[in-house]
């Protein structure tokens, strides 16, 4: 019985409710929808789900951070965090992406997708956050306990339309909300930020689908230029925003959680890698991975595949453990290939079978960045 609760919570939390919405907002080239059939699918993939490395075995690689150790630098640097949520440091200002620092992805903390690892560093040892930006309001990328502690320690949160009003609910001064729909942009302390689209929906009970925005963000600094995905399917919106603002220097590209049953809204891995072309990216760094239990895939699967995608493909791959700083202009002037820190935990057996992590090329249509 609770296997067969938790398949259906995963269903429930991966497409949506499966009841016909009041739609708000909708996206650029699909019309995504779930029902009760496509429920009962993926209810029972998980049911019969028999992965022994779902979870790590032991502890992952982490690099442990402090206040002084982030505000001792003015370098443009990104560091993982876990899961999505990330901080940039660029032009001296700290942006802080999809903050999620609580035990469980869920809306109660007794149940639901368990992180692997704490965060590197606790909310109460980050520095001042000139904005934090939301993608959208999934349980995995909007944390309302991290909200309310950060709420005091932040200048500016950036969100989707209609996110903002979450933030209200749970004490944020309104004054400090900024709310973007799809190609505005706001500017804090100089820093440039762009909501550009993604191919997602949102909703955080079984009544409020899709009544909220969903986005990826453009980051603008002096010198370097970078994307958030947040979530999103694979479509033809990264090569347009890749037109209007890249190249980038960074991209951080969602690679994890993905399945065919929901590729539309999660992209497979080299859906992920095409999406970094078509921005025009020089970096990739592979985010949506590492942190929860959301898919049917290993949990070191999404890194595997992505990393043998970028090798065969000429990508520039960073792969860094959580709480390790990038810099990015290092990154993109080294020659030294992604990390591969991951490989220590995957069984022998795994390691030698490298074609269950394939294609490692990229269909010609994708490749050219066709649709």
């Amino acid at each position: 019985m609770i296997k067969l609760l938790g398949a259906v919570i995963m269903a429930i939390l991966l497409t949506g409710c499966a009841t016909e919405p009041t739609k708000t907002f909708e996206n650029s080239e699909i019309k995504y929808s779930s029902d009760l059939g496509q429920l009962w699918q993926i209810a029972k993939a998980f049911w019969n789900d028999d992965r022994k490395y779902a979870t790590p075995k032991e502890a992952i690689p982490m690099a442990k951070l402090t206040t002084e150790m982030l505000t001792s630098s003015h370098e443009d640097a990104v560091f993982k965090l876990g899961h999505s949520s990330v901080l940039l440091r660029i032009d001296g200002e700290f942006i802080l992406f999809d903050p999620v620092f609580s035990e469980r992805a869920f809306p109660v903390q007794w149940m639901g997708p368990k992180r692997f690892h704490q965060a590197p560093i606790s909310i109460d040892d980050l520095p001042h956050i000139t904005a934090v930006v939301i993608s959208h309001d999934h349980y995995d990328h909007l944390d309302k306990n991290a909200i309310k502690q950060l709420a005091s320690k932040v200048d500016r949160f950036i969100t989707p339309l209609k996110v903002g009003q979450h933030l209200t609910d749970w004490g944020v001064d309104s004054q400090k909300i900024i709310e973007l729909d799809w190609w505005q942009q706001t500017n804090v302390k100089g820093v440039n930020v762009v909501a550009t689209p993604s191919q997602h929906f949102s909703g955080r009970t079984l009544t409020d689908r899709d009544e909220t925005l969903w986005a990826s963000w453009v980051i603008q600094g002096w010198e370097n230029k970078v994307f958030f995905s947040g979530d999103s399917g694979y479509f033809s919106g990264f090569k347009t925003i890749g037109e209007k603002f890249g190249p980038f220097d960074v991209t951080l590209i969602e690679t994890g959680a993905y399945n065919k049953l929901w590729s539309e809204i999660h992209m497979m891995p080299e859906q992920s890698l095409q999406a970094h072309i078509d921005l025009n990216g020089k970096v990739m760094i592979p985010i949506h991975n590492g942190t929860f239990d959301l898919s049917l895939h290993d949990w070191f699967a999404p890194l595997e595949s992505i990393f043998q995608l970028a090798s065969d493909n000429d990508v520039r791959l960073a792969t860094p453990i959580f709480g390790e700083a990038l810099l990015i202009n290092n990154a993109k002037t080294s020659k030294q290939p992604a990390t591969t820190w991951w490989r220590k935990f995957m069984p022998i057996d795994e390691q030698s079978a490298t074609s269950d992590y394939g294609p490692k090329k990229l269909t010609p249509s994708l490749s050219s960045g066709g649709e």
